[in-house]
């Protein structure tokens, strides 16, 4: 079986999936309120997303993630989901939600092959959740990570991107929530992308500031498995908590080198990287009438010359999409 492998030696395994560019909330780093979105018709139908999931499949992708936009809006997802937890080679397939919709979604979510979820949660404070997410009620995320819990979408992860003068007053009641939880509550760098990078680079909180205000405000966090890396995260735990806390600091401290991951966006174009606009057409091809064969060496094609990392520090900054339209 082929390998999809870059120029750098790094196998990439892990597909990232967003099955729409839509979204019930409308968060302040990610889009503006008034976004105008594609039309479904120029979104991977589900049969194509299907052939795609196969072919990347059979170059040895065998962990997948689900995301938007919010993946929970696509029409027919418990299908989706049971399609792609039914293909040969997926082996571990997860999700990230923002949880509004979980609360009846998740048990059959959970039984047509879903694993896991991330869920979203910039902020405990109701009113500051609204602020955020301009339409959202953080009760109905509490009830979502309920019910993704009593479906065994576990171990939950939830994210929460700390963005200056919104929420980076409530990151330490967000990291007690690991003291009674199994959870791991990670915080996210936020990343400059299109239309919101200006706001993006000037709200920028580390994650040093972070722990720094963590350890002022409550007591500090002990760094976990000598800082190597749980998938993008670097772990840190309470003493006797039941939780970790992670950090996700893709601007500040990238961590290209273990990089394994692609990302398809829901109008079926191969993002090789994030923080960087290069991208490969699929959609073109595959409505073209190419073969299976043809898509793979498309995409062998696109991955070999994966960038090794970001041009922030250039002032490099991904201008032709907002994160929305990439999938995280």
């Amino acid at each position: 079986m082929a390998q999809a492998i870059d120029r750098f030696g790094r196998v990439i395994n892990y597909l990232r999936i967003s099955l729409t560019d839509k979204c019930n909330l409308r968060c302040v780093y990610c889009m503006d309120e008034d976004m105008v979105f594609k039309p479904s018709s120029a979104l991977l139908q589900d049969d194509e997303l299907m052939l795609l999931v196969r072919v990347f499949a059979s170059l040895g992708f065998h962990k997948y993630r689900l995301t938007g936009g919010e993946p929970t809006v696509r029409q027919n997802i418990v299908d989706i989901v049971r399609g792609i937890a039914s293909t040969p080679g997926v082996h571990n397939l997860s999700m990230t939600t923002n949880g509004i919709l979980l609360d009846r979604l998740a048990k059959p979510l959970a039984e047509a092959g879903l694993q896991r979820v991330n869920i979203s949660i910039d902020t405990v404070d109701p009113e500051r959740f609204h602020k955020i997410t301009r339409w959202g009620k953080l009760e109905d995320v509490w009830r979502g990570i309920a019910a993704a819990e009593e479906a065994g979408l576990t171990p939950i992860k939830l994210n929460a991107v700390v963005v200056r003068g919104f929420n980076d007053q409530d990151v330490t009641e967000l990291a007690k929530l690991t003291l009674d939880h199994p959870w791991q509550v990670r915080f996210i760098e936020m990343m400059p992308f299109g239309d919101v990078a200006d706001f993006a680079r000037s709200a920028v909180v580390t994650d040093q500031e972070i722990r720094d205000r963590i350890a002022a405000e409550y007591m500090p966090l002990e760094l976990l498995y000598d800082g190597r890396l749980d998938g993008e995260a670097r772990l840190y735990r309470f003493p006797g908590a039941k939780g970790e806390v992670g950090f996700i600091s893709t601007v500040t401290q990238p961590f290209c080198a273990s990089c394994n991951r692609a990302r398809l966006t829901a109008d079926g174009v191969l993002r090789l990287c994030l923080l960087r606009d290069r991208e490969v057409d699929l959609l073109t091809p595959l409505r073209s009438g190419a073969t299976e064969d043809e898509l793979r060496q498309i995409i062998l094609d696109g991955i070999w010359h994966k960038p090794w990392g970001h041009g922030l520090a250039e002032n490099v900054v991904p201008l032709s999409r907002v994160m929305s339209q990439i999938g995280g």
